[in-house]
C-alpha cells in the first residue's frame, strides 16, 4: 500500500502514457486557439504527439492561443476525486507562483474540501518552475513514492530541489515574447529580422527573464551548453531533459553537443500547450536538476 499519492496540474507536460503509468491525478488546464477569426476551445490533455505538432503548425501558421490558470473550481473537483477514491494522503504539485497564482487555489481547495473529508491530508508545494522542471520533480515525488518514503521525506526533497531546477530556454521568434510583454514592439521586429534568439532563464522568484541575445540558433545553443558547462554540475538525481516546441533538428543538434560537452544524454520531449503558448513555436530549452540554486 503507498504511503500517499501524487497530484499535479498539466503545466507539468508529462505524457497521457506517463500519467497513466505513474498513477497520479492531474488537473486539466485550458487554452483557447484563435485562427481566422474562429475561437476553439480546448484542454491541455494531448494523447498523441501529431496534436502537439498540430498546435504548433496552428500558431506558425498565424494562430493565437490565449491560456488559463487552472481555477479554484477546477481544483476543488480534482481533490474531491481523489477523496472520493479513498485517497487520504496526498501530494500536489503545482505551477510555480511566479508565472501564475495556481498555489493559492489549491491550498484553498484542500481547505474547503476538508469540510466534507476532514481525514483528508494533502499538502500543495508549489514547484517554482513549470513545463519540464515541474515534471522532474513529480517524477522525483512518483519514485520516491514507489520506494515507500514517507509523504514527509518526499516533500523535504521536492523542495530541497526546486530552487536547483534550471532553465535555458532558447525563444525563435520574438512576436511571443512581445505578446506577453517581456520586450518591446520595436525590439521584437529588429530582433528577428537580425535573426536574434533571446536566452530566457528562470528567477529565484520563479519569473522568466530574458538574460541575453545571441545571432542564430546555432550560436544559442552553443552558449547555453558552454553555460551549463562552466556554471552547473548535475544533481545526483539525473535529471535534465530537452523540451522543444516542434523543432526537433535544434533539440537534436542541442542533444548531441550536451552529450559532447557534458557527458550526459537527455531526453527530448515537446513541450505542452500551456507554456508554448508563451513562448512560441520552434523553441528548445535544456533543463536539469543542478547542485547549485539559481544564480539570480
Amino acid at each position: 500500500m503507498k504511503n500517499f499519492e501524487i497530484s499535479t496540474d498539466s503545466t507539468c507536460d508529462l505524457y497521457a502514457n506517463e500519467i497513466k503509468e505513474f498513477g497520479i491525478y492531474v488537473g486539466h488546464l485550458n487554452f483557447v486557439v484563435t485562427k481566422m477569426g474562429n475561437m476553439t476551445d480546448c484542454e491541455d490533455n494531448f494523447q498523441n504527439e501529431q496534436q502537439y505538432v498540430d498546435f504548433y503548425e496552428q500558431l506558425k501558421n498565424g494562430a493565437t492561443s490565449k491560456t488559463s490558470i487552472l481555477n479554484l473550481q477546477a481544483h476543488i473537483d480534482l481533490f474531491t476525486k481523489m477523496a472520493k477514491n479513498g485517497v487520504k494522503n496526498a501530494i500536489h504539485i503545482s505551477q510555480g507562483r511566479g508565472l501564475s497564482p495556481t498555489i493559492d487555489n489549491a491550498k484553498q481547495a484542500i481547505e474547503i474540501v476538508k469540510k466534507d473529508y476532514p481525514d483528508i491530508n494533502y499538502v500543495a508545494i508549489d514547484s517554482n518552475t513549470t513545463t519540464v522542471g515541474e515534471g522532474m520533480l513529480v517524477k522525483v515525488a512518483v519514485e520516491m513514492r514507489d520506494k515507500n518514503a514517507t509523504m514527509q521525506e518526499t516533500v523535504d526533497k521536492i523542495n530541497s530541489l526546486k530552487d536547483k531546477i534550471q532553465h535555458l530556454i532558447i525563444v525563435d521568434d520574438l512576436n511571443f515574447l512581445k505578446r506577453g510583454g517581456r520586450i518591446s514592439s520595436a525590439a521584437a521586429v529588429f530582433g528577428t529580422m537580425l535573426q536574434v534568439k533571446p536566452i530566457i532563464e528562470m528567477s529565484k522568484e520563479g519569473l522568466l527573464k530574458v538574460v541575453r541575445k545571441e545571432k542564430g540558433m546555432r550560436r544559442a545553443i552553443k552558449s547555453i551548453v558552454e553555460e551549463a558547462k562552466e556554471k552547473y554540475t548535475f544533481n545526483d538525481v539525473n535529471k535534465y531533459v530537452i523540451v522543444h516546441t516542434n523543432n526537433t533538428e535544434a533539440a537534436t543538434i542541442l542533444q548531441n553537443l550536451i552529450k559532447e560537452e557534458l557527458g550526459v544524454l537527455p531526453d527530448i520531449r515537446i513541450m505542452g500547450p500551456i507554456i508554448g503558448s508563451h513562448v512560441g513555436p520552434n523553441a528548445v530549452a535544456f533543463a536539469f536538476i543542478s547542485n547549485q540554486e539559481r544564480p539570480f
